[in-house]
């Protein structure tokens, strides 16, 4: 039993090491965004290009995707605009606060005077309404550490019956 047993382990280990050999196949294209570009520049370095004519690489223009700052532009949530909230309670189980602020100067107001609170209990923002650049780095400036991101409001709003900002939701409540 001792001989089967050693020659099944070979065979496993046989087999094993044939698998990636059969499973090579050709790659397929799921998305063409119609911004794609070869990969052929970048494996250059795995192949020897003795014997082979000289090709001029292809310029590849950096692009960020979605990435890119500008490319959020303009972050809009409808169903939300800058007012007054009155301090209530809810019945969420939020387990970190975080809050929605827009770029207006309400917004900028509020991030200013709470900033120290927020970053204290840790509560991270939504940024749910900015139409420019200048109003990104703006309120990047005011955040000073508290991770601020952009995002629509919109399905938070209505789940939670708001409709201003800037508020702060915690476990203890909706306030401003």
């Amino acid at each position: 039993m001792g001989r089967f047993s050693l020659y099944c382990r070979k065979l496993m280990v046989m087999s094993c090491l044939l698998v990636p050999v059969t499973a090579r196949g050709d790659l397929t294209v799921i998305y063409d965004s119609g911004h794609t570009h070869s990969i052929a520049p970048f494996l250059d370095v795995f192949e020897s290009r003795e014997g082979m004519p000289k090709q001029n690489p292809i310029q590849i223009k950096p692009s960020l995707g979605a990435a890119d700052p500008k490319a959020w532009l303009p972050i809009q949530s409808p169903d939300l605009t800058p007012g007054p909230v009155l301090a209530r309670a809810h019945d969420r189980p939020f387990t970190r606060p975080f809050f929605l602020i827009g770029s207006d100067s309400r917004s900028r107001q509020w991030l200013q005077t709470h900033r120290d609170r927020l970053k204290e209990i840790g509560a991270v923002g939504m940024l749910v309404q900015a139409e420019t650049m200048d109003d990104l780095r703006t309120i990047a400036r005011l955040a000073d550490g508290l991770s601020i991101l952009p995002a629509s409001g919109s399905d938070i709003a209505k789940a939670l019956s708001v409709s201003h900002y800037p508020v702060l939701i915690s476990a203890h409540g909706i306030e401003q």
